[in-house]
């Protein structure tokens, strides 16, 4: 039997079908490459095409024994979701319909997704509880709590067993060297502080220094992409052994700010790193930090790298092998 993994070519993706394959599952990577890359697959059956497409689809399916899905295919940018909330909605939660409607044809009653802390918008407790309020302020928190949502139903309609995964800020790069972050454009911060360090753009912009915090930035959650993938594995596990559907938390339980961050890729890359301070953008909330304890208890998950300097300094490893992405994998 063979897990299917949505967007298996993006970052987390690529990051979560090198786990399941050193674990022996067989692997089905469904992507339609927008935004992932081939060079980021380290095995598995690749299928390029898109989830909305139902003759691709319907291929897949009958091509493979499938016993389960990791969905992490979507549109993840918050400024673009704000300007351009069709593309999301769209792509996002009509993409997971389409996704949940083969799945019911199918037989498949398994899938883990990937949410976002975003779901929860301005949060009422820090860190952030699985119970607390939900209430986006951006799109593309919406259309994922959206997809939550529509993922529940299908359960209670159809048997999908379902474990939804929020977390926000996925850094690092994979042990082997292997596989890292290549977005395009690129709009996360580590990578982006990194390309200053490269000598690909002059400085790093600092979106806000006027938010409730001790030094003006938000502050984020940041956890290696690999736990992050470790997670998902457990998921699947747990609903394979016959586990409840359910919603948790993937974080470290630690906050930095986007300045304490360049600090550490200061320390890091050895580099002066300037950062410009630029106008907020629209829909950031101004601390977003996740409790994983529910993760930890239920799922058994033990995040292995949580310390956020051997974090930026693997991404910088990867970075400096590979200075324009995967376009240097030959």
């Amino acid at each position: 039997m063979a897990i299917m993994v949505t967007g298996g070519a993006g970052y987390i993706g690529s990051h979560a079908v090198a786990e399941l394959l050193a674990k022996g599952e067989e692997v089905v990577i469904v992507d339609n490459l927008q935004q992932g890359h081939r060079n980021a697959i380290l095995g598995g059956s690749l299928y390029v095409g898109d989830l909305r497409d139902a003759d691709f689809m319907d291929t897949v399916f009958r091509e493979n024994e499938i016993d389960a899905v990791i969905h992490f295919a979507a549109n993840s940018l918050v400024g673009e979701s704000m300007t351009d909330p069709a593309k999301y909605y769209h792509n996002n939660v009509y993409g997971t319909l389409c996704l949940l409607d083969k799945m019911k044809e199918y037989g498949v009653q398994r899938i883990v997704f990937s949410s976002t802390a975003a779901t929860y918008g301005e949060p009422e407790n820090t860190p952030i509880l699985e119970t607390d309020r939900t209430q986006p302020t951006n799109a593309y928190g919406e259309t994922k709590l959206s997809m939550e949502k529509m993922i529940k139903w299908f359960d209670h309609a159809h048997g999908i067993k379902s474990i939804s995964l929020r977390y926000f800020n996925a850094a690092g790069a994979h042990e082997s060297g292997q596989i890292g972050e290549d977005h395009q454009p690129e709009t996360h911060l580590v990578p982006l502080i990194l390309q200053v360090a490269l000598g690909q753009r002059q400085h790093i912009s600092v979106f806000g220094e006027d938010y409730d915090t001790p030094d003006g930035t938000c502050i984020r959650d940041y956890i290696h992409v690999s736990d992050l993938a470790d997670a998902h594995v457990l998921a699947v596990e747990k609903l394979r052994q016959g586990g409840a559907s359910g919603v948790f938390n993937l974080g470290s339980g630690n906050g930095f700010s986007v300045k304490e961050v360049i600090d550490i890729a200061r320390e890091v890359t050895g580099h002066p790193i300037p950062a410009v301070a630029e106008a907020r953008r629209a829909g950031d909330p101004a601390v977003l930090i996740a409790s994983s304890d529910r993760a930890r208890e239920q799922l058994g998950w033990k995040p292995k790298r949580d310390n956020l300097q051997a974090i930026i300094a693997s991404a910088w490893a990867w970075h400096q092998a590979h200075p324009q992405g995967y376009k240097d994998w030959k």
